[in-house]
């Protein structure tokens, strides 16, 4: 009884093994995207003895007219935008491994951990990292757009170096100058 058992699951199992790779292929998942808007936190100090918390809003609040001096600049207000797609070709930095599951829920490649920051006096940035989840190696192409107020200010194309398979990379996207105001970047995988 245990040999005709042992050879009907066997029986069943090679069925299955059958249908599984004979099955169609599914339609990859829709391609990674990510938004990152710059940090809403104003950079801080606590008073350690009055337990105050001054920051550029309320230091030197004295009262009186409101003069051209004393108003800030109004990021809403900015008209400039760079109409050439500026390309990148960012080096990139193995930082670990992810698992090998790209298929009909997962993309082959995805974006994950954006964040939008500005270096005074150089140029708004993003890091970000990427994520190749096929056991192929892929060169993707990105593509971010910079923003202010949900207008562009400046559009970027981003060609990745050759990622391997199962590797997960950091990477910097560079924006425009830090003197145009930018309040969002949002960047996509294009291919592949």
């Amino acid at each position: 009884m245990f040999r005709s058992f042992a050879s009907g699951t066997l029986g069943w199992l090679a069925c299955l093994v059958v249908i599984v790779v004979a099955a169609p292929a599914f339609p990859q998942a829709k391609r990674s995207s990510v938004e990152a808007p710059s940090s809403t936190g104003l950079p801080e100090f606590r008073d350690p003895k009055t337990g105050q918390i001054w920051t550029p809003d309320n230091v030197g609040g004295v009262s009186g007219p409101n003069t051209p001096a004393d108003r800030a600049f109004d990021p809403l207000a900015q008209a400039v935008r760079i109409d050439d797609v500026v390309v990148q070709r960012p080096r990139i930095t193995p930082l670990g491994a992810v698992p090998i599951a790209a298929g009909p829920t997962v993309p082959v490649v995805n974006i994950d951990g954006a964040t939008l920051r500005a270096v005074p006096g150089q140029r708004w940035q993003v890091v970000l990292y990427l994520n190749n989840n096929s056991a192929a190696t892929v060169a993707p192409l990105l593509h971010c757009s910079f923003t202010n107020a949900g207008k562009p200010v400046e559009n970027t194309r981003v060609l990745v170096p050759a990622v391997g398979a199962g590797i997960r990379v950091g990477l910097t996207v560079y924006g425009p100058r830090t003197d145009l105001f930018v309040d969002r970047a949002s960047c996509r995988v294009e291919s592949p």
